[in-house]
């Protein structure tokens, strides 16, 4: 985004992969770069205070919490999703659960069921689908 000088960068480097086929029950704590292309079981979560990105390939599933600075989805995620810099749903993203973010990009054909909560420095702002009920 232009102007964007607040948060921390993206880190550019993948540093540990979890790949196809491969599946992890538990927990998954990291730093730096992590791509997932297989399947975890578990919360998957960044150290804090260090630059964090994590890519969540086309056919990768996550079921449980995530909660990392910079988050890149296109596969499937169950579970609460935290990006406390920005988040990427790509096409084929699929995310049941809430998702709070700073920077949020979506493309077309994502899908996020559940709710959209952009954080702010100051304040929380909840984003709600129109009801015609009204």
């Amino acid at each position: 985004m232009f102007g964007r000088n607040q948060g921390s960068k993206p880190q550019s480097k993948i540093d540990s992969l979890i790949g196809a086929g491969t599946r992890i029950d538990g927990n998954v704590t990291f730093n730096g770069g992590l791509r997932v292309d297989g399947e975890i079981k578990g919360n998957v979560c960044a150290e804090k205070g260090a630059p964090s990105t994590l890519v969540v390939s086309e056919h990768a599933r996550i079921e449980g919490q995530i909660d990392v600075a910079h988050v890149v989805i296109n596969g499937t995620v169950v579970g609460p999703v935290s990006a406390s810099d920005s988040l990427e749903l790509q096409p084929s993203a699929r995310v049941t659960g809430d998702v709070e973010y700073h920077h949020l990009e979506m493309q077309q054909g994502a899908v996020v069921q559940g709710r959209l909560v952009h954080q702010t420095n100051a304040r929380t702002v909840e984003l709600k689908l129109a009801s015609s009920a009204n």
